[in-house]
């Protein structure tokens, strides 16, 4: 596999190679369609100008005088009537020229080479060192007719600054090239630290942070990977705990049921402790019921975004129905319960406020000690409705309210001595009144008693 820094080193050279290609393609173009009839024409005139001198000022030393033009950058090619044909400069790469031009310049008719040169593709006509690439003019001396071609010789042409500028243009080039390879390092880098941490997360391992401290989409993609990288270690430590805590909660009942069940197998039991025994494992077989019942409903709270099958109803009669239920637990423990409720009516979910409602309610029953009080109200404003739960039971210690709604969380040993919980009821009211939209706040203070106050939005 190749890695995205390679990629990028070819796709720069790639493009920068086409780039090139294609830039020669335009000025080729160019020249053949805008420039190349200028340059005949200007060279033509440079030729005539030499044949005008020729014939008008007879130079006595006629070799010596090509010379001369040729040191100051030109290529000639004389033919005389013969077709002898002398060279002054440097030589032509090519020498293409036909037969029939040199008669058309000898007979008094102007060459055109430059003009009519065939446009080739990969191959810019300004140069192109061929003979046929030359304008061509007749010449008299000493009563004998001449045929001059001529041309520039490129490499004369070429002067100190244009190779300053040539050179700046390739350093440029070298130089671009360099800081884009240097800008790609610097670009890929983090993403492959983000590899490598992808790949520590794909193994489940969620510590250590991200050193990458970027403004621009990758530092934001970082943030974002970072975050969740956070969040899916809180998941993973959630994880564990939970499946440690369905573990724990199972397996302290089942065995409790096995070794009461074993002790029931003895035939000499008494009838009294038979019976005690029995009552043991019935109230282990509830409590297992209602722990899966409970882990039932946090599982569909869970998986479904929009669970709620919401409905107008009457809120305040579902809270005396509610406390309707408990009412002979409360007779039993002597119980006093103070209840001011408005007629509210609500939309929201009733199977599932239902749920609160009952989970708030044993909470304050099963801590509350006997001949205790509990009071319950609902209260209506302009945009909000709020259900108070208040007892003077135990209370709950300060460091304990941040997890009071974490799944399996208990606060001590010594509340869980009296009455044996879940640990899930109060994830459950937390969870299903922030899917209505609401909130829940504890207030509680240790021998003083709870407060759970709901506020829910009205709609």
């Amino acid at each position: 596999m190749r890695s995205l820094y390679g990629k990028f080193l070819s796709f720069t050279t790639g493009i920068m190679l086409t780039s090139t290609v294609i830039a020669f393609l335009v000025v080729n173009t160019y020249y053949h369609q805008q420039l190349k009839g200028q340059n005949d024409a200007k060279n033509m005139s440079i030729a005539l100008t030499m044949a005008d001198y020729i014939e008008t000022e007879e130079p006595a030393d006629l070799e010596k005088y090509f010379k001369t033009q040729a040191a100051t950058g030109y290529k000639l090619f004389v033919v005389n009537e013969d077709l002898k044909a002398t060279k002054y400069g440097a030589p032509f790469r090519v020498e293409n020229l036909r037969t029939a031009s040199v008669d058309q310049v000898l007979d008094g008719r102007p060459y055109h080479g430059m003009r009519d040169l065939k446009t080739e593709t990969f191959m810019t006509g300004f140069f192109s060192d061929e003979l046929a690439n030359t304008v061509g003019v007749p010449f008299t001396y000493n009563g004998e007719t001449y045929a001059l071609f001529m041309r520039p010789d490129i490499k004369l042409l070429f002067t100190e600054v244009h190779y300053l500028l040539g050179g700046m243009v390739v350093v440029m080039a070298i130089v671009s090239l360099l800081s884009m390879l240097i800008v790609a390092k610097k670009l890929i880098e983090p993403i492959t630290k983000l590899t490598t941490a992808a790949k520590k997360v794909g193994d489940e391992k969620f510590t250590g942070s991200l050193d990458i401290n970027r403004r621009d989409e990758i530092g934001q993609l970082a943030q974002s990977f970072q975050r969740m990288t956070e969040k899916l270690s809180e998941n993973d430590r959630v994880r564990k705990e939970f499946i440690s805590d369905v573990s724990h909660d199972f397996q302290s009942p089942l065995l409790n049921i096995k070794g009461y069940a074993n002790l029931l197998m003895d035939s000499g039991l008494p009838e009294r402790e038979r019976k005690n025994y029995a009552r043991v494992i019935q109230s282990e077989t509830e409590r297992l019921s209602s722990l899966t019942k409970q882990l039932l409903l946090l599982t569909s709270l869970d998986q479904l975004e929009s669970p709620l099958k919401q409905m107008k109803f009457r809120l305040d009669e579902q809270l005396k129905e509610v406390i309707r239920k408990q009412r002979w637990l409360l007779e039993e423990k002597q119980m006093s319960l103070v209840m001011e409720v408005d007629e509210v009516e609500m939309v929201g979910d009733p199977a599932f406020l239902e749920k609160v409602w009952e989970n708030l309610l044993s909470n304050a029953l099963k801590y509350t000690r006997m001949g205790g009080e509990i009071e319950v109200r609902l209260t209506e404003s302009a945009d909000e409705l709020k259900v108070i739960f208040r007892d003077n039971g135990a209370g709950i210690a300060e460091e304990h309210l941040r997890r009071l709604f974490d799944r399996f969380y208990r606060v001590d040993h010594s509340r869980t001595q009296q009455v044996e919980g879940t640990g899930l009821g109060l994830s459950i009211v937390h969870q299903v009144v922030k899917l209505h939209g609401g909130s829940v706040k504890v207030e509680s203070e240790e021998e003083v008693g709870t407060t759970f106050t709901v506020t829910l939005p009205k709609l």
